[in-house]
């Protein structure tokens, strides 16, 4: 799954300070037990001693045997002779042990050749913390999407309410969630702003997040300037390498797409992404305040065909809720 390097690199200081964390309290311990018990400054040695002499002996030939069962017997004995300090103290028996967070993968990250599952949480963790720092409130949820807000009118002459339409997205886009993959429909959320396009794309790559996908959300102006820096700035910002990251998070989520600066370069781009995405399967969601017709309007025809004959239209309808939230209060 792509997640970003930055995700990565955080992902991976943190098991290192685990494990810096786990040593160096077993090395605290072991030195205030020594200025109690100063036997046990030579039992350790001498059990560290004879891991190395069992390493030594491989090139023994026939004698090696013999010499490794004498070192298995005394280290059993020093081992017995811990215990019985350990016992004495009334300390547990794992107490000259480090004590990592993880003890499948020693805080290491893998396991068996294999990524372990804490390295995966830390991956989810700092993704959610990625996608809520980049986002313009706090990560949504669908717990927290309220119908009360979209009033019960007619929307148009067959019976259908304002209300009711909103209720079949907020099913649609939660069922989406549940049933998430890297293989979805595309979906393009539209209407006027305020409605929350954002909080259900949000809830959406939350969901997505938790499964252990990796999702990428921003602004159509924040991830196209991001672009246009990394291709044509002086200093180019590699950390996020972000157009290999848009072309291959497992989900897009391009959020207030027609606010950018509109140049021959963005409306390449933003047909790039969207091509190349639904070449690849890739799921991507798009918000926009922009109806169908202006979309058409103010991008190229093969960019609104390939939006508007590929995606999953989403119309949200209502009034702007910000405003509706303010003027509660």
């Amino acid at each position: 799954m792509a997640y970003s390097e930055n995700v990565y690199t955080k992902a991976k200081e943190e098991l290192d300070r685990r494990r810096r964390k786990a040593e160096t309290e077993l090395s605290e311990r072991r030195s205030e037990l020594i200025l109690r018990y100063p036997e046990l400054k030579d039992l350790l040695r001498e059990m560290a001693r004879a891991g190395y002499e069992a390493v030594k002996v491989i090139g023994m030939g026939a004698d090696a045997a013999e010499y490794i069962e004498k070192l298995k017997k005394r280290n059993l004995e020093i081992q017995d002779d811990i215990k019985t300090i350990l016992k004495s103290a009334n300390l547990p028996l794992d107490y000259l042990e480090p004590h990592y967070t993880c003890e499948n993968c020693e805080d290491t990250g893998t396991a068996g050749g294999r990524i372990c599952s804490c390295y995966k949480e830390l991956l989810k963790k700092y993704a959610t913390e990625e996608l809520c720092a980049s986002s313009p409130l706090k990560l949504s949820s669908f717990e927290d999407f309220s119908l009360d807000y979209y009033p019960d009118t007619p929307l148009n002459g067959d019976g259908m309410t304002v209300r009711k339409q909103m209720g079949y997205i907020f099913d649609y886009c939660k069922k989406y969630a549940e049933d998430f993959g890297r293989d979805s429909v595309s979906l393009l959320m539209y209407g006027e702003t305020g409605l929350g396009k954002t909080h259900l794309s949000l809830a959406i790559g939350g969901e997505a997040i938790k499964k252990g996908y990796g999702v990428v959300y921003g602004s159509a102006h924040n991830l196209l300037s991001r672009l246009e820096n990394e291709r044509f700035g002086r200093t180019a910002d590699k950390s996020f390498e972000a157009e290999k990251t848009l072309l291959e998070c497992d989900l897009l989520i391009i959020d207030d797409l027609g606010t950018e600066f509109s140049t021959q370069f963005t409306v390449a781009e933003i047909y790039n992404i969207i091509n190349t995405r639904l070449i690849s399967g890739l799921p991507t969601i798009i918000n926009t305040n922009l109806s169908i017709a202006k979309l058409e309007e103010k991008y190229s025809p093969r960019v609104a065909s390939r939006i508007i004959g590929e995606y999953q239209l989403l119309r949200f309808c209502g009034r702007d809720i910000r405003q509706l939230k303010r003027n509660s209060l």
